[in-house]
This record gives structure tokens, C-alpha cells and sequence, in this order.
């Protein structure tokens, strides 16, 4: 038995049932962390030795007839821009290469209160900006699938070491697509939550609901298990929902009726956008065969007109609230699209900020309508298959020219403005044999029905659950 290829919950049962221990647990992924990470460079700060004495702990607890965590033995690993007390955290920036936090982030106590172990922190571009992993400090992450491709961002050190089984959980954040593009282009899981759903707390912008923090897994139930852990208010996060957390981790299950009969819009191209042919034909093939499991699919495009101009000024509004004081000391040592964000940002005018916010508040009470009539959103997670390593982000899709480095990107980033949760989930592959996802969208705070839809959906398109063959990069 592979140990590292096997489901989240699965794993945990076998803890909380004795068959294994939580040391024979981790000392197994560690062997694969060994044998995968020298490619993909998907961990970026190993604690190995922290890891192995909270096994050890952990054992000892279950031996005394201890209460066992829903994480309990289960390794995980954190992305570099949440905070982790006593282990550096450099935000991919070589301002804060050395910088080592006094706290944990609150979606880490969380983890480790359900008995996660931490193997170390993931990779991601600088300051999460872009979704493609690359920074100054550690360099780039790799797509396991093909190491000479991206394994997207800015959740990418995440989404690349859960494809390789190097963790069977991994959290993420998402402002612009950062759990759901990296999921997709790596043929894993991603969740992005209703703003509030995990809070995230210290922050510079407490009030702000475009960037959510969230959870990441090789499967839509072990995905609903480790919601259910870093899920539920905080004093800390006002934006914070008050909802218990606990229904949102129960077992996800994958009957065919939740399909029957259910409403589902197809959105080929989410309005307007380019998408790379392959990409469509894999979409398409999958609403097919959800149609033939019993789904009533219409073509229908969401209620999404100013989601663009809202996103893209909101996004620079946050960067310059952000990052503004440090671009003023330390711009030099910014990469050159994060540098362009905070300054859009900073001459954004009052009512430029305001127009934003009615466009995106327009948005929101038209998907509310929308999904009167229809259960589930379904589109395109990305508009293109991972691209190779070297290309910074796209400048074109299907002929279309990119005008910046999230234009690209506006697959995700037009759902971001709607604050309605987003699953992205493999759907098949690219002609080139590269991983495809599709993009489920659920009312406002309904992500237990998204998950529960999901683990429908993913038993009829089938589940990536192999570990793709690691190929060297080519010197």
C-alpha cells in the first residue's frame, strides 16, 4: 500500500483506526517529498524535525485514548504568504527572504488544532501576484505532469506537491483564480470560499472580500474535509461568517441522483473570452457526459457585465493598500508586475474606487437572480493549458492579445467579483497530456452544495487520483 496516493480521509480513518501510524504516515511522504521535490521544487522550507516530533506527539495522544482531530497524523503543507510562527515566510519577496514570524496565521492554528502535521510551507510568486510560481528567493515551481510546464499561481507550490503526492492537503489563497488555476493546471482540487467562510485574519484591509484563503486537496471529499477545519468565524475577521463549520467537513457523497434532474448553466466562454481550443473540447466533453448522467444543462453566460473593470480596480486598490509603504522603501526589489499593480493602484481616483464597488455590487444581486433558475454555474477554469515555464504569462489566447499579466486570467477572476464559491475540478486532458479542470460555481455561501455537487460530478468525469510520471527537466 502506497501510502502518499492514497485519499485524505482515507488516511485519516486509517490513523484514527490504528491500521497505521502517524509517524509511518509522515515518514512515508517524506521519502516521496525526498524522491518528487528535487523537480517540481514544490516545498520550499522543509520542518522536517518539527514534523517528526508532532507525529511522535501524535501517537503518543492517540495511544493514551485521546480526542483525535478530523486532521489527526495527517500531513500538510502551508503556502509562503500565511504567517508560520518560528518558520520563515518570505512571501516569495527577497525583502523578507530571512524573515521569520513570531505568529501563526490563523488558517494554520486551525490545521494544527485538527492534528494536522506541517511539513514546510509551498511555493508562490511574489506576494501571490500572477498565476504562474516563480520568485527571485526559490525559483520556480513545476507542473508534475510536465516538469517544463507551469504548475499555475499563485497557489502553485500547493497544487504541484499535492499532484505529486507529497502532501495529501494543502491550503492556498485566491484573489484573481490562486486555489482554482494552480488546481487546474496540476489535475487536483481547488476551492475557492464565500468571502468569510475561512477567515484570515491579521490583515491590512479587514473589511475586503476579494481575497479568501482556502483549501486544496486530490479529491472533492478530502477537499470538504479539510473545509471543515479551517472553516468558521473569527472575532478578528468582521467579513467572518457565523455559521458552524462542522457540516461543511462531513463526507461528500457521490450519488448519481444529486445529478438527476440537476440545473445546470453552461457557460462555454463565460461571456465573451477567448479560450484555447483543446481547453473547449475537454469542457465540452465533460458537459456532455454530465448531461448523460441525468443533468438538465442549458447554455447560458451569468450576469457579469462591469465584473472586469470591478476586478481589475479593486485588485489595484488592494495592492496599493497593501504593499503602498513598502513599494515607497523597497520598490527596487520588486518584480516588475507587482510594481505596476500597487501604481495602478495608487493613482486610482475616489470615484473610480466607487464605480468599482456599485459594478461589483450590481454583479452580486444579478447572480442572486441567476441562481433562482439555475443550481450550479459550470465553465472553464483557465482559458489555456499550462504554459511552459519560461513565458512569464500568456500574451495571447486563441489570437487574442493579453493586454497585462492577469488579463489572462479573467476566467477566475470574473467569478472572484460574484463572492459566490468556486470549485475547479479535473475534467480530462490537454492534446498535449496536460491536465484540464472544470470550473463549478454555487450560490453565495453554498458550498456544501457546491461540494456535494462536485463529488457527483467528479465520480462521472473521474477522479485524477494517479500520481503523474516525474520526468527530469531537461538540462
Amino acid at each position: 500500500m502506497n501510502l502518499p496516493d492514497l485519499p485524505a480521509r482515507q488516511l485519516a480513518a486509517m490513523v484514527a483506526g490504528r491500521q497505521v501510524s502517524a509517524r509511518e504516515v509522515l515518514d512515508a511522504h517524506l521519502a516521496r517529498i525526498d524522491d518528487a521535490n528535487p523537480t517540481v521544487n514544490a516545498l520550499v522550507t522543509l520542518t522536517v524535525d518539527e514534523a517528526r516530533e508532532a507525529a511522535r506527539r501524535a501517537d503518543d495522544h492517540a495511544a493514551r485514548g485521546g480526542e483525535l482531530g478530523s486532521l489527526h497524523g495527517l500531513p500538510v503543507a502551508h503556502k509562503d504568504l500565511f504567517q508560520t510562527r518560528g518558520v520563515r515566510t518570505t512571501w516569495g519577496s527577497p525583502i523578507y527572504a530571512d524573515h521569520v514570524p513570531s505568529v501563526d496565521a490563523l488558517i494554520v492554528t486551525r490545521a494544527r488544532a485538527a492534528g494536522a502535521i506541517a511539513v514546510g510551507k509551498s511555493n508562490t510568486p511574489e506576494f501571490g501576484a500572477g498565476s504562474h510560481t516563480f520568485n527571485a528567493v526559490f525559483g520556480a515551481t513545476t507542473n508534475p505532469w510536465d516538469p517544463t510546464r507551469t504548475a499555475g499561481g499563485s497557489s502553485g507550490g500547493a497544487a504541484a506537491a499535492l499532484a505529486a503526492g507529497m502532501v495529501p492537503l494543502a491550503d492556498g489563497s485566491d484573489l484573481g483564480g490562486s486555489l482554482r488555476n494552480p488546481a487546474n493546471f496540476c489535475g487536483v482540487v481547488g476551492l475557492r470560499p464565500s468571502p468569510g467562510r475561512c477567515p484570515n485574519p491579521p490583515s491590512t484591509n479587514p473589511f475586503g472580500t476579494m481575497s479568501v484563503a482556502g483549501p486544496m486537496g486530490r479529491h472533492v471529499d478530502d477537499v470538504a474535509l479539510f473545509l471543515g477545519a479551517i472553516a468558521g468565524p473569527d472575532p478578528l475577521d468582521p467579513t467572518s461568517i457565523a455559521e458552524p463549520a462542522a457540516p461543511l467537513g462531513a463526507p461528500c457523497p457521490d450519488r448519481a441522483e444529486i445529478l438527476e434532474g440537476l440545473r445546470i448553466a453552461y457557460s462555454p466562454r463565460l461571456g465573451d473570452l477567448p479560450v484555447e481550443a483543446g481547453v473547449a473540447a475537454v469542457i465540452d466533453a465533460a458537459v456532455d457526459a454530465l448531461a448523460a448522467a441525468g443533468a438538465r444543462v442549458e447554455e447560458a453566460d451569468p450576469p457579469l457585465d462591469g465584473a472586469d473593470e470591478a476586478f481589475e480596480t479593486l485588485r489595484a486598490h488592494q495592492f496599493a493598500m497593501g504593499y503602498g509603504q513598502l513599494y515607497e522603501r523597497a520598490s527596487e526589489q520588486m518584480k516588475a508586475t507587482v510594481r505596476w499593480n500597487i501604481e495602478a493602484g495608487r493613482a486610482l481616483s475616489g470615484p473610480e474606487v466607487g464605480r468599482a464597488e456599485y459594478l461589483r455590487g450590481r454583479v452580486f444581486t444579478a447572480m442572486a437572480a441567476f441562481f433562482e433558475r439555475h443550481d450550479v454555474l459550470v465553465s472553464v477554469v483557465s482559458q489555456v493549458a499550462p504554459f511552459p515555464l519560461d513565458v512569464e504569462y500568456p500574451t495571447e489566447v486563441a489570437g487574442h492579445p493579453m493586454a497585462n499579466y492577469i488579463e489572462w486570467m479573467r476566467s477566475c477572476s470574473r467569478v472572484t467579483v460574484t463572492a459566490c464559491p468556486a470549485l475547479s475540478i479535473p475534467a480530462g486532458f490537454s492534446p498535449d497530456g496536460l491536465p484540464v479542470g472544470i470550473q463549478l460555481v454555487a450560490p453565495y455561501r453554498a458550498e456544501r452544495r457546491l461540494l456535494e455537487i462536485g463529488a457527483a460530478v467528479e465520480a462521472v468525469l473521474g477522479a485524477s487520483s494517479e500520481r503523474p510520471p516525474l520526468r527530469p527537466v531537461a538540462p
